[in-house]
């Protein structure tokens, strides 16, 4: 989570308190997920189409941490980011 804060300061997103408890249960759902190899259900990728490049950048750096993560992580997670941009 240090590093996602790292991340969101440097762009001057501040996720609101409802949308930090929940990008916080997703990173801990990866986490799972990266330790037993748990598959996400198939996930579509034109529902990701009007994500920015700027949010999806963030989130596939944030999957590399992990290191064994598959791309569809990024997608979901990059909607967290993207849902706090508008807090500005």
């Amino acid at each position: 989570m240090a590093f996602i804060r790292t991340l969101l300061e440097g762009r001057n997103i501040t996720p609101n308190a409802v949308q930090e408890q929940m990008l916080t249960s997703h990173v801990r759902a990866m986490a799972h997920r990266s330790l037993t190899g748990e598959p996400l259900p198939e996930v579509e990728e034109s529902l990701f189409e009007e994500i920015s490049a700027d949010s999806l950048e963030m989130a596939k750096a944030v999957v590399e941490q992990f290191g064994n993560l598959p791309v569809e992580e990024a997608w979901l997670l990059s909607v967290h980011f993207e849902v706090a941009k508008d807090n500005l």
